[in-house]
């Protein structure tokens, strides 16, 4: 099963947003924000882009794990490359998180220019809205930040593994114990990947309920 499910953001048109952006300074608050909200969708299509890689590596690793369990130690040739193999695959795995890290920090970075846009926005039901969706974003942030964090851990837990497998003198306490590590981060990272998701689905709802309340319309395709 996939440690991340692919976030389907609504994506708008290029030459719809190149002209709201050429504008901004005419807008009203709401539409300058619509252009914000917007922007932060397409910077983090770089995160998006990080996923299938993802769930390729990883379960390709889960097919080398099981090759060597299946062996015994007169194959210890085929284990040591084979762990050689796992290795190199938390190694690109390793590249497509922390580019997919990029991305969500260069997104913060972007949502924070709706704060001073907030604070132009007169209508009250609309402004509590913005705000809602400002909370509920701040706080996914900081959930990809655990996610991160952890699945990082759950990397560096894993290289000890396949560096541990190729000790022809390991014992199977020790092996019980790594890999109830290895087991345990998963599980973290697990529950931080449907939290994040969950706040994603959350925050995508705020949003479009915030286009409602402000009188921007938006194509069908936004709302799915």
């Amino acid at each position: 099963m996939s440690l991340f499910r692919k976030i389907s953001f609504a994506m708008i048109m290029i030459a719809s947003f190149l002209s709201l952006a050429g504008c901004l300074n005419k807008q009203s608050p709401e539409e300058k924000m619509f252009v914000e909200l917007e922007k932060v969708v397409s910077i983090e299509k770089t995160f998006e882009d990080q996923q299938n890689p993802l769930v390729e590596l990883e379960t390709k690793e889960k097919e080398i794990y099981e090759k060597i369990i299946s062996l015994g130690m007169k194959e210890y040739d085929q284990i040591v490359k084979l762990a050689d193999e796992a290795l190199a695959n938390a190694d690109k795995r390793a590249e497509h998180i922390d580019k997919e890290k990029e991305s969500i920090e260069e997104s913060r970075k972007e949502f924070r220019n709706i704060d001073k846009i907030l604070e132009e926005i007169k209508d009250t039901g609309v402004k509590q809205q913005a705000n809602e969706l400002r909370t509920t974003m701040i706080k996914r942030y900081e959930i990809h930040d655990d996610l991160y964090k952890n699945y990082k851990l759950g990397l560096q837990y894993d290289k000890e593994l396949y560096e541990m497998l190729k000790d022809k003198e390991l014992s199977f306490e020790n092996l019980e114990k790594q890999v109830n590590k290895v087991n345990g981060i998963y599980e973290t990272v697990l529950k931080d990947n449907q939290e994040f998701n969950d706040q994603t689905d959350q925050y995508n709802k705020e949003k479009l309920a915030f286009y409602e309340k402000a009188g921007i319309e938006v194509s069908p395709e936004k709302k799915e």
